[in-house]
């Protein structure tokens, strides 16, 4: 009997791929991607038309293969997609987009690809159009966006923030940590922050109305010791008028 060969035929890996990206270094880097990831996701809590991740690897090999062709950005953002849970960013899984908006945090051992090689990768192959990247120790914080073909570093506002077009917001170093800020200037709060934001705010008005109630408790005792005086000088304070 003749044993017929099948031919090789290739196989493509599922997109449901797990992210394959190794430990922050260290917990500033962690606290960093935490506070971008958290703010960015309760100011946009009513959105469903973006994902945001950090420390995720993004596969877009043009064979659709998991073994090539992937990298893995500190934070990214892709706009105009479903907001749901990823186990990674397959760009042949979703329609073929890349990130929006991409922010490295450096260390002193993977700076020089950030600057260089993550660098010429954003901007040739993926197109982002925004690039940010910052050192959560020498506070290091540069932006570039796509001009043309290449990018071109952002000019700096007068606080020292850059604007991100895709995001319409700023980012600047606000107490040592790299943060969002809305085309007004304030500064985008997280979740915990804006708990305690609004806990202050209630602890305010709640005072405030102590305050009142206690105006209006002391202008009663005056008017009180008023009554009395003018009754012992034998006035009758409801005939005065």
């Amino acid at each position: 009997m003749v044993q017929i060969q099948q031919p090789d035929i290739p196989t493509f890996p599922s997109g449901d791929l797990w992210s394959d990206e190794p430990p922050l270094e260290t917990y500033r880097h962690l606290q960093q991607l935490l506070l971008l990831l958290s703010s960015l996701e309760q100011l946009w809590a009513d959105r469903t038309d973006f994902f945001a991740a950090g420390n995720m690897t993004v596969y877009y090999s043009s064979r659709q293969r998991k073994d090539e062709h992937l990298r893995g950005p500190d934070f990214f953002v892709v706009l105009n997609t479903e907001r749901r849970e990823r186990k990674s960013w397959v760009v042949w899984e979703e329609g073929g987009k890349y990130p929006n908006v991409v922010i490295e945090v450096l260390s002193d051992s993977t700076a020089s690809v950030d600057r260089d090689e993550k660098k010429l990768l954003y901007q040739d192959v993926w197109r982002t159009r925004d690039y940010f990247w910052f050192h959560p120790y020498t506070l290091e914080f540069k932006g570039f966006t796509l001009g043309g073909r290449q990018y071109v570093e952002m000019e700096p506002n007068a606080q020292s923030w850059l604007w991100s077009d895709e995001l319409q917001l700023y980012l600047g170093v606000w107490q040592e940590q790299l943060r969002f800020f809305t085309p007004e200037g304030e500064l985008v709060l997280t979740p915990k922050e804006e708990a305690n934001a609004q806990r202050l705010r209630a602890d305010a008005a709640l005072a405030a109305a102590d305050a009142a109630l206690a105006a209006v408790e002391a202008e009663r005792q005056k008017n009180a010791l008023l009554r009395q005086k003018l009754l012992e000088l034998g006035i009758n304070p409801d005939e005065i008028g």
